[in-house]
């Protein structure tokens, strides 16, 4: 189940970076950064949770910032 996960988690992700639209793209990395924190978690990866908890929260402030400059 948890390889879904992670699958789904990527796959997100590699939607994002065909999408054109910003605010769109920072949702599909933050969905799918999430994912695959869940999916690091479970594989007990530390280097691989900091990574993705620095990924969601990248995109998370990306995603404010594009907000308010709209």
């Amino acid at each position: 189940m948890f390889k879904i996960v992670g699958a789904l988690g990527l796959l997100v992700i590699s939607v994002g970076i065909i999408t054109r639209n910003r605010g769109r793209q920072n949702l599909f990395y933050i969905l799918g950064g999430m994912l695959l924190e869940v999916y690091s978690i479970h594989l007990r990866d530390y280097i691989f949770i900091i990574l993705q908890i620095v990924f969601t929260l990248a995109a998370i402030y990306d995603f404010t910032k594009t907000k308010r400059g709209n």
